[in-house]
């Protein structure tokens, strides 16, 4: 009886380390190259905000289609800091005749996304010295989450794996391309 005991204890072990461990392995490996391209995408989309000055609603679109490619869905947060200059002053570059501070105001993605639906040309232009940050994270749990939970006991709402973000001063005006 107890030889019987100890071979099905090790049938079971060895079917673990067999199959389980692997799989582990590849799942965590699978959200390890979802995180890097959706880091590559979300620098790419903001660096082309940047230069370009603009956010068209087909770069937009194409970003979310990236990010889906990767099988998760994501929450996207947006936030452009638009510079807000003061009149008395002639330029956003520093000068000796500035009047005033510079002053941000901030719009977030529904703001963004209602901006790009009802401009003509789908675009929202932005101006040298604006802000733009996007912060992605994944928001359904990913197999490797799962199993990890369950081998690990790690439980909660809050937890996400896969996450990206990337900001930068617009360093060109949109209405000059």
């Amino acid at each position: 009886m107890g030889d019987t005991l100890i071979t099905i204890v090790a049938i079971f072990l060895a079917a673990t380390l067999m199959f389980v461990f692997p799989l582990v392995s590849i799942s965590e490996r699978n959200d390890d190259i979802s995180q890097l391209g959706v880091q590559t995408a979300t620098v790419e989309f903001v660096d082309n905000i940047r230069t370009t000055g603009k956010i068209t609603q087909t770069n937009y679109d194409a970003y979310v289609q990236r990010l889906a490619t990767t099988g998760n869905s994501y929450d996207i947060e947006m936030e452009v800091k638009v510079l807000d200059e003061n009149p008395g002053k002639k330029t956003a570059q520093t000068t000796q005749d500035k009047i005033g501070e510079n002053i941000y105001y901030s719009e977030f993605t529904s703001q963004i996304e209602q901006k790009l639906r009802e401009s003509t040309t789908n675009t929202m232009t932005l101006k040298e010295g604006d802000m733009i940050s996007v912060n992605v994270k994944n928001t359904n749990t990913t197999i490797g989450q799962m199993l990890k939970n369950f081998f690990y006991s790690i439980s909660g709402n809050d937890s996400y794996k896969i996450a990206a973000q990337h900001g930068g001063v617009v360093m060109t005006n949109g209405n000059n391309r």
